[in-house]
């Protein structure tokens, strides 16, 4: 399984950063695939989050809990 590793920070602290994982749900996701969908992933979580922003991000293997 494939997750996306963001580093995030606020946008109030830019100096106050926290990384995020985010798992996909299939389990065939390849790096590739997970490159070229992954700005889509952090859209939704964007949305969801409009207090932060993300200062880079990663696709690599999945750890056994991630967090969401």
């Amino acid at each position: 399984m494939i997750e996306i590793v963001m580093s995030v920070c606020i946008i109030s602290e830019p100096t106050r950063c926290e990384d995020v994982r985010l798992n996909y749900m299939a389990q065939t996701v390849t790096p590739h695939q997970c490159m070229m969908n992954g700005q889509a992933e952090m859209a939704k979580w964007i949305e969801e989050h409009p207090k932060w922003r993300v200062a880079k991000w990663r696709c690599g293997p999945a750890r056994q809990i991630a967090k969401a």
